[in-house]
Parts: C-alpha cells; structure tokens; sequence
C-alpha cells in the first residue's frame, strides 16, 4: 500500500500571506545590506589573505598559550580556534606586506608552533597572497551576478514575458541575500566554497520556480476564466507535495554532510542548508508573487485590444 504523506488535493491559499510574507522579507534584505558594511562577513584565507594552517598536537592543545605566543610574532592579527577536538587546531595569520607576506606569517607561526608543542603534525597550510585574495573576491561576486543574470534570461525566454524572469530573479537574489545574512549573523566562515554553495542555491531554487511557473503556464490554458491569483494558488498546491518531498530528501543528505563531515566542509553545507529551506520559501511568496505584481496578463487579454481595433477597422 502507498505511504500518502499529504491530502490528495491540497487547499492552501499561499496568495494571502505574501503580503506579509514580502514585508518579512524585505526587512531581512534590507538588514542584511545595512549590517554587511558595519559587522562584516567572516571572510576566510582566500578573501582575506594570509595563512591557514590546521595542526594536531599530542594531547589537548593549549589555545591560550599558542595564541598568546603566536601573538608575540608580530605578524598581524592572529586567530587560534579548536577544530572540531581538543587536540586539532585551526590558525589563521593576517598576511605581511610583499608577494610573499602570506607564505613568511605562514613560516614563522609553523616554526614557532613545533617550539610550543613538540611533536605538533602540522596537516595542512594554505596562503593566499594579499592581490590573490583582492582578486577571488571579484571572482566570487562576477560568478554570482553572471548566474542570477543568466537565470533571468533563461526565465525570460523559456516562458516568453518579462514578468516571470523578474519573478526568478527577486526570488534568487532574496535567497543570496538571506543566505549572507545567516553568514553576517552566526560569524560561520564566508569562504570559495560558500561562494560555490550560493551558486549551487540558485540552481536549486530556480529549480523549484521553474516546475511552478510550468505548473501554472498549462493551468492557465486550462482554465480560461480563473483569476490569476487562484491559478497561482492551484499551480502551488498541486506542486508543493513535489517541493516538499525534494526538499526534505535534499536536507537530509545535507545535514548528515554538516553533522559529520567537519569543520573543513562546515560553510558550504550551512549555506546549502539555509538555501534549500529559503529556495522552496522564496519560490511561493517571492517569485510568484511578483509576477502578478508586475501586471501580467493573461495571453488573450493582451491581444484583446488588437483584435478589436482590427474588428473597429
């Protein structure tokens, strides 16, 4: 017999709430944008520049030790943290001036850490130049905006109006926006593979506006009379189960990656697990939304007033 997790037809009227819903989330972006200047992201090594080195000690480390030690290196701001057990330890060092400031702060806090603890395995060092770094950043934010532009388009002409391709694109940059304000929040590491985690957000979540708006582009031949706010509604309820389900099995995977795959993976599961629930939340009360707020019209409402002034002729 058939496990049915949801009523066979669905009712929900999702079109009342996006009022409120867009309110919620239009202080949330706005947020978002205010607190990035003043607060800041917690950008890693490849954003930042500078070293990172991750070591093992024999034993439990002495974090107030090795910060204070490392402190007296004169190499900038240092940052000592546990990583994931008492014996790992993750370090950062800002990166000196010069080409080679990263690779020299990386030397010295080596050098001087095997001093601390004896037997320390060092396990892995990362340095990323000062110009390097300047340049991921713009790396990054190209990547992003191409990809929200290319949605867009992609939108736009799949269904053949401005309107849904406005839609898709207030509901991804939401979701980029929602997804950075997590990360301002909670000081998680802002790093390349968050950067690859919002990229991979917004083929998610285009995803799920795409199987709606296929949803309501057949619906909306079939009923002919039906408000559009109803359709929208229909084209919701009938795919939500769908949604859902994806979602659900998509954040399982996700979050046994968080639970157990470290601290090395940390942020770019965090980031999938925000979007995924943002993506299928932005999709009901963003994008859809916004396409009867831009003034769509049904196809033969458009073309109404040519054929009558064609008649009049």
């Amino acid at each position: 017999m058939a496990l049915n997790l949801f009523p066979e037809k669905l009712d929900v009227n999702f079109m009342r709430w996006r009022f409120i819903a867009a309110a919620i989330s239009l202080a949330v972006i706005v947020l978002t944008a205010i607190f990035i200047p003043l607060h800041g992201l917690n950008l890693g090594v490849d954003f930042r520049g500078g070293a990172l080195i991750e070591a093992q000690t024999q034993g439990p480390a002495n974090l107030t030790d090795i910060r204070s030690k490392l402190g007296a290196l004169n190499i900038g701001d240092v940052g000592v943290q546990e990583f994931g057990a008492p014996d790992l330890v993750l370090i950062r060092a800002e990166g000196q001036d010069g080409e080679d400031g990263a690779n020299i702060a990386g030397a010295k806090v080596q050098e001087e850490l095997r001093k601390i603890a004896p037997g320390v395995d060092i396990r892995r060092v990362e340095t990323v130049g000062g110009k390097v770094s300047g340049e991921l950043i713009q790396a990054g934010v190209m990547a992003l905006a191409f990809a929200l532009l290319a949605m867009l388009v992609y939108v736009w002409f799949r269904f053949d109006s401005w309107h849904f391709g406005l839609g898709a694109m207030a509901s991804l940059l939401h979701d980029v926006m929602v997804t950075i304000g997590f990360f301002i929040v909670t000081k998680i590491e802002f790093n390349l593979s968050t950067v690859a985690a919002l990229l991979t957000i917004i083929g998610y979540s285009i995803n799920d506006t795409v199987v709606i708006f296929d949803r309501f582009r057949e619906d909306i031949r079939k009923y002919k009379k039906m408000p559009l706010t109803e359709l929208f509604n229909l084209s919701i309820n009938v795919t939500l189960p769908r949604t859902i389900v994806t979602s659900v099995t998509t954040l399982i995977a996700i979050g046994g990656m968080y639970a157990f795959g470290g601290d090395v993976i940390r942020s770019f599961t965090a980031a999938m697990i925000v979007g995924v629930i943002i993506g299928t939340y932005s999709t009901v009360f963003i994008a859809t939304p916004l396409v009867l707020w831009a003034g769509y019209k049904r196809p033969s409402d458009r073309t109404e007033p040519d054929s009558a002034a064609r008649a009049s002729a």
